[in-house]
């Protein structure tokens, strides 16, 4: 490298950029309708145990990739492959850290491009006064392009607007756009979250209409003991163990690529053990104090927790951009209030997902600089391109199931696949060979010692069993059980309407070529290197 590279301004502008990069729509939409689905309490159970032996190794681990290839010169996960496996494999399994950020960015941006339209749909007051129909049809309309109260344009509008905030952010750098976004946007979505958390929670008992035509009555306090307290017999249940470590992916994501990317910006001597739990401990609050306690005490207090857990069931979306804008509706004082509330829900919602698609966008914008010699607003121009010609396809395509495609192969399933990689590539290659027991608790173990390189705080002894064996297998067990149960019956389509079959393959067909095209560039990366006489490490 011939130019210094960037490093964060801060260790607060650090952590909350890490903790923007965790908090995002699913911490806010998945979250409450993952643990609605699975029995409340029941699925906390697994998902603090997933939190403590699978997220937070994961969230050090990918510190350590970041900062170990960072401090090699590489800020996107090909070259930190490369640089703790010399084989020239490794660079071809980090293509994964670009693809995923890449794919989930563009669709991503869509999705958060929702939540700004709606911010200015509750401020124009378009959603007052609607029923439960009646909001699930707008939501559908805008979604099929199809409302003629709004014109067809304006889904794309709001896309373009999307588009141009998180690539003007990510354009004015790391510390000067990305920190200083965290900084401002974080403590906005924090107070948003807290002022709503606490007007839910003070509600008065309502009365509920039950699914049998009677009435009962129901309150936040209905919901917070549905989240915590467990049906102690459906834990023997193996999907709610899945989908509680599943969360564990979206709500930290790991497996993703940007986390590396941050932490490629850290110096030999700048903190990880205690940066990392700080950061899961503000994901963590974000996602259980706020958003569980707000989405689901809500919805329960004038739905029921039967009503709730049907609205959680009719689609991922229907919580967030159905459910809560009629409790909004619900709220005393009128057109007024329920215009208030939804810019807090709405626009917490947009600056958590601003604040994680960033991220998203810096493995390639970083790959382009330091392998081709892009400038960073020409790779950042290049990465926008991309993101929009693409991204328009999910915005025609998306009632055929386009989007979908995406979320699963890239948004979910590929994540395990690059943690097992990446994990493997840390623990076993760079750290100790696992079937030699006392490598494990030597004062050799170069993993344990890369992670301390300047550490605040000593990860606790008995983590370097968890990493070494616990973690790679419950990543191994993950990987099986949701090839057999969900990745294989995705990919035969099985239960998807045959009208979407054709959409779907062609979905997948674009994302195979962006898979090859990131390929490709690697490939032409490595070789100039070659040809400039630089280790290709």
């Amino acid at each position: 490298m011939t130019e210094e590279r960037a490093r964060w301004g801060s260790r607060v502008g650090l952590i909350l950029a890490m903790a923007g990069n965790a908090v995002g729509l699913g911490n806010f939409l998945r979250f409450p309708v993952q643990a609605t689905e699975n029995g409340g309490g029941t699925f906390m159970i697994p998902y603090f145990i997933a939190f403590l032996l699978l997220g937070i190794p994961l969230m050090w681990i990918e510190w350590g990739v970041g900062r170990h290839g960072g401090l090699r010169g590489h800020g996107s996960v090909p070259g930190m492959f490369q640089t703790l496996w010399k084989n020239p494999v490794a660079k071809y399994m980090g293509v994964l850290g670009l693809f995923m950020p890449l794919v989930v960015l563009i669709y991503y941006c869509y999705i958060e491009s929702w939540t700004l339209a709606w911010t200015f749909f509750s401020i124009k007051g378009s959603l007052h006064g609607l029923s439960e129909q009646g909001m699930r049809q707008f939501l559908t309309n805008y979604q099929d392009l199809q409302a003629p109260e709004m014109g067809w344009w304006v889904p794309f509008a709001f896309y373009f607007v999307t588009i141009a905030v998180n690539f003007g952010v990510v354009l004015k750098g790391l510390s000067g756009g990305i920190e200083k976004l965290a900084k401002i946007g974080m403590p906005i979505l924090f107070i948003f979250a807290a002022i709503l958390v606490v007007r839910v929670l003070t509600l008065h008992p309502q009365t509920v209409t039950l699914a049998n035509g009677t009435t009962a009555t129901s309150s936040p306090a209905a919901g917070l003991n549905f989240m915590y307290l467990p049906d102690w017999a459906k834990l023997k249940s193996p999907s709610v163990w899945l989908a509680a470590a599943g969360q564990i992916f979206f709500t930290l994501s790991v497996g993703m690529g940007s986390l590396q990317a941050y932490a490629s910006y850290l110096r030999k001597e700048d903190d990880l053990t205690l940066s990392g739990i700080a950061t899961a401990a503000t994901n963590e609050t974000a996602e259980v104090v706020l958003g569980g306690s707000l989405a689901i005490p809500a919805v329960v207090a004038f739905f029921g927790v039967a009503g709730a857990v049907a609205i959680a069931k009719g689609g991922a979306y229907d919580l967030g951009f159905v459910a809560m804008p009629l409790v909004f509706n619900k709220l005393p004082g009128g057109a007024l209030i329920a215009m208030a509330a939804g810019v807090m829900w709405f626009g917490l919602l947009f600056f958590a997902g601003i604040t994680s698609s960033v991220s998203m966008a810096t493995p390639t914008t970083s790959f382009l600089q330091e392998n081709f010699g892009f400038t960073r607003k020409k790779s950042v121009l290049a990465v926008a391109g991309v993101a929009v010609a693409i991204g328009l396809l999910h915005i025609f395509f998306y009632q055929w199931g386009f989007l979908s495609e995406w979320d699963y192969w890239a948004g979910t399933f590929g994540l395990v696949i690059l943690a097992m990689m990446e994990t493997v590539l840390f623990v076993w290659v760079l750290g100790p060979n696992p079937w030699r027991w006392r490598q494990v608790w030597s004062a050799d173990n170069r993993m344990w010692n890369e992670l301390h390189d300047g550490a605040a705080w000593r990860i606790p002894n008995f983590y370097r069993f968890i990493m070494t064996y616990i973690t790679p297998l419950f990543l191994v067990v993950m990987m099986v059980a949701w090839g057999y149960k969900d990745a294989w019956p995705t990919l035969m389509m099985h239960g998807i309407p045959a009208d979407e079959h054709v959409t779907r393959w062609w979905s997948r067909g674009v994302m195979l070529l962006i898979l090859a095209g990131l390929m490709l560039l690697t490939r032409i990366a490595w070789r100039r290197r070659e040809a400039q006489g630089e280790e290709a490490a």
